[in-house]
């Protein structure tokens, strides 16, 4: 959000902050987040650099198609561990991994 349109809406008498602000989210708790998109986004953008579509992606792990979306969407029934071992299976190595959570995320939680 542009400065001078926060600034407007906080004069006007509006709270101004993001989904984590209106729950309540810790600190500690935003950064698990943050790790979570960041490998999400990590896993997308390394399948599609490969040049593989999401069924393929399936079939190698034995999984589903919407399972990988999932995975991708950071949907909260995947695991941080099964995004850590699917970016290994792609080849990802652990310093790829650590670039990753090092980034900011540009995936939105599902």
């Amino acid at each position: 959000m542009r400065a001078d349109k926060r600034r407007r809406l906080e004069r006007a008498g509006w709270s101004v902050g993001d989904a984590g602000d209106f729950l309540g989210v810790s600190a500690e708790e935003r950064r698990f987040i943050d790790v979570k998109l960041a490998l999400a986004d990590g896993l997308r953008r390394r399948r599609e650099r490969l040049g593989l579509t999401q069924t393929q992606v399936a079939e190698r792990f034995g999984s589903s198609q919407s399972r990988v979306a999932k995975m991708e969407a950071a949907h909260r029934s995947v695991s941080t561990d099964l995004l850590l071992k699917s970016l290994f299976r792609l080849g990802a190595s652990p310093s790829d991994v650590a670039r990753l959570v090092g980034q900011k995320s540009r995936t939105r939680a599902a």
